[in-house]
């Protein structure tokens, strides 16, 4: 069965439930309290009915307007009994339910018949044993009992009427519970279409995407289904990034292997023709071999990353020692270029807790790229200092040929390259951020990259925290 059924079936499933539920609860509640209030018919009426002929009684001193009590209170009925009567009663038949069932009988206290408003028992005969609620009658002059009254209420005919009432009442709430149903069933059906429409477009853009076709996902709300499309159509984003990013590095990396490549090949090629000197062949080649290990090193870094392997040898470590090697490391490929490298230290910097190789491996990759976007007569400083008393920051800054602010958002995305350095012909294959990025992390630090623009140079800063070991310097 699918979804959209199951919703549509379990919400119509829980309204039927709650319609008997409120059907049953409420035919059974009004029933009970029809049948407590006819058992009070009888008290009450038989409490006031004695009061008012004991009223009357004393005003009269007898009972002789005892009949206009039992007119005034509705229970007179003249020679009509039980409703038989004219047609006047049957027009009447909203008052039926008060003046039909009731018998009264008032009874002396010598025990002889007053009246009896049925006309049953002659004024004067013997009272039999009567039911109904008996109330005494007094003289109230004397506060004596003079007689009493009997008021028996015909309980079969009110159980009659009352379920009448309960019938027609229940009929009205099953129509209504028919009717909420109804709608309920409606309202399921546009509900599961709107619930199950998201995810079957999911599923269908799902299986494009594993035939190699890229869609997006219409958001048409804030809920979780519309935040739902939006994280599928990120996801689909990301894809078509990384696809795209596949492609560059399948170019980078063909292009960095086949130019050393080329490049041996020819230089021993020369060398067996003897067009070349073996120290000079030798030399180039060793330059080669080089590169293409500086290759293969950024790869194995890159899977590192990947499965969580990179592990740190953490050894205290002087900040100013490492950065003082790594400007004497590159102070040669700045110079070819004619770049000046400079060394810039604000305050005491402390010994930390470093993996010496992995940072001095993060800050050659910053340098390295900051030498290859300088033109000559350019700059570039490493900048450190504290900030605050929990981070170090170390800055590289160059004023090259910068980045677009287009591209800052992806500089860390494994194998980009921005066109500028594609133009420009700079060799690379965007690895070394992503790396000098994941080392930072794994040191429990962050790195950031600003720049204003093409042409306004890069401020690349690796932030650590600090966790001193020893004075510093």
């Amino acid at each position: 069965m699918s979804l959209r059924w199951r919703i549509m079936g379990a919400t119509v499933l829980v309204v039927v439930l709650a319609v008997l539920i409120s059907v049953a609860v409420g035919y059974y509640a009004t029933q009970s309290r029809l049948g407590e209030f006819v058992d009070e018919i009888g008290d009450d009426e038989a409490t006031q009915l004695a009061r008012n002929l004991s009223r009357e009684y004393t005003a009269a001193g007898g009972w002789d307007t005892a009949d206009r009590v039992l007119s005034e209170a509705g229970y007179s009925y003249g020679e009509t009994p039980r409703g038989e009567g004219s047609d006047e009663g049957e027009e009447d038949h909203l008052e039926a339910f008060h003046r039909d069932p009731v018998r009264v009988v008032i009874v002396g206290i010598d025990g002889s018949v007053v009246r009896d408003n049925f006309s049953e028992l002659p004024p004067g005969a013997a009272a039999p044993d009567l039911e109904g609620n008996r109330e005494p009658v007094l003289d109230l002059s004397t506060n004596q009992p003079v007689g009493h009254v009997y008021v028996d209420v015909n309980r079969e005919f009110l159980s009659s009427e009352s379920h009448g009432f309960l019938n027609v009442l229940l009929y009205i709430t099953l129509i209504g519970g028919a009717l909420t149903a109804g709608v309920a069933i409606l309202l399921a059906g546009w509900l599961s279409r709107r619930i199950t429409a998201p995810v079957t477009a999911l599923t269908e853009a799902t299986q494009a995407i594993a035939q190699g076709d890229t869609t997006r996902l219409p958001v048409t709300s804030s809920d979780e289904l519309g935040k739902m499309s939006a994280a599928f159509n990120s996801m689909t984003s990301a894809l078509e990034t990384q696809r795209e990013l596949r492609r560059r590095l399948v170019n980078d990396v063909s292009h960095e292997l086949n130019t050393p490549l080329s490049v041996i090949q020819l230089e021993a090629k020369g060398l067996h023709d003897g067009l070349q000197t073996p120290e000079r062949a030798s030399d180039i080649i060793i330059e080669e071999v080089e590169r293409l290990r500086g290759l293969v090193s950024d790869l194995n870094s890159l899977a590192e990353t990947d499965y969580g392997e990179l592990g740190l040898t953490l050894e205290a470590t002087s900040v100013f020692a490492l950065l003082t090697a790594e400007v004497e490391r590159w102070q040669p490929q700045s110079r070819a270029r004619e770049v000046d490298l400079t060394l810039e230290v604000s305050g005491d910097l402390p010994d930390m807790d470093l993996d010496r190789l992995r940072m001095s491996q993060a800050l050659g990759n910053v340098v390295s790229n900051a030498i290859d976007c300088s033109e000559a007569g350019g700059s570039i400083a490493i900048r450190a200092r504290r900030e605050g008393e929990e981070t170090l920051a170390i800055s590289i800054v160059d004023g090259g040929i910068g980045i677009d602010p287009a591209d800052l958002p992806h500089v860390f995305d494994r194998f980009y390259r921005t066109d500028q350095s594609r133009s420009r012909g700079i060799a690379g294959t965007g690895l070394g951020l992503a790396i000098t990025r994941a080392i930072a992390e794994a040191h429990g630090g962050a790195v950031t990259v600003e720049s204003a623009g093409p042409g306004q140079g890069v401020t690349a800063t690796i932030r650590l925290p600090l966790a001193d070991t020893g004075e510093g310097r």
